[in-house]
C-alpha cells in the first residue's frame, strides 16, 4: 500500500554573502539600539531583553541604505521561496510589509508565536556569536495530535550563522531560543504580504 506525503511545511535557508553589507547592517543595528528610546523604551515595558525596532520603527529601507540593500537581497529569496511553494500570486510578487531589528542580549529569548496577516515571514541573522540560539519551529499539527504518540520532529530547531536567511509561512509557529552566550546576537526580522 502506498504512503503519500500530504501538506508538507516548506522551510527555507540560504544565506546572503556579502560581508560588506553585513558589516554595515551591524553598524546600523548598534547605532538604532543606542539611538531609538521609543524603541528601548517599548523592550523594556515588553520585557524584551535586549532592543527592538518592531514597535517604533517602520521606515528602515528608507531611512538607512543599508537596509533598502538589504530588501533587494530579501526580495530574491522571498520570491524564490514562493515559487518553491506554488503560491498563487496572480502574476504579482510578494511586497515587504514591514522590517525591524533585534539586539538580543545574553539570556534573552522570544517565546513561541505567529505572524498573522503577512504571508511569509523570516530571519536574517547579522551577528551569531556562541551561544546565541537556534530558531525553534513546531510542528504545525502539535495542537491537533491529540492522542497521538510522540513524534521525534515535533520541533526543529534551525541554527543560525552571519549571513543566513531562514524564510517560513507566517502561519508557522516559531520560538527564538535563550541566548546563553556572552554577546549580543544581531538580526533583522520581516513579514512580506500580498
Amino acid at each position: 500500500m502506498p504512503i503519500r506525503s500530504l501538506f508538507p511545511t516548506q522551510f527555507y535557508q540560504d544565506r546572503v554573502d556579502n560581508a560588506a553589507l553585513l558589516a554595515e547592517l551591524e553598524t546600523s543595528v548598534r547605532t538604532l539600539a543606542r539611538d531609538d528610546r521609543a524603541g528601548r523604551q517599548w523592550s523594556r515595558e515588553h520585557g524584551y531583553r535586549g532592543y527592538t525596532s518592531y514597535a517604533s520603527l517602520n521606515d528602515l529601507p528608507l531611512r538607512d541604505p543599508a537596509f533598502g540593500d538589504l530588501v533587494k537581497h530579501l526580495n530574491r529569496h522571498v520570491a524564490a521561496f514562493a515559487k518553491a511553494c506554488a503560491f498563487d500570486l496572480g502574476g504579482k510578487r510578494l511586497k515587504l510589509d514591514s522590517l525591524w531589528v533585534n539586539v538580543l542580549q545574553p539570556g534573552g529569548t522570544h517565546s513561541g508565536h505567529i505572524h498573522p496577516h503577512s504571508v511569509v515571514s523570516g530571519t536574517i541573522y547579522i551577528a551569531v556569536p556562541p551561544g546565541s540560539g537556534a530558531l525553534k519551529l513546531e510542528d504545525p499539527r502539535l495542537s491537533m495530535m491529540m492522542a497521538a504518540p510522540a513524534r521525534p520532529d515535533t520541533f526543529v530547531y534551525a541554527k543560525p550563522e552571519i549571513g543566513s536567511v531562514f524564510l517560513w509561512e507566517s502561519w508557522l509557529r516559531h520560538e527564538v531560543m535563550p541566548n546563553t552566550g556572552t554577546q549580543d546576537r544581531i538580526s533583522v526580522s520581516f513579514n512580506y504580504r500580498m
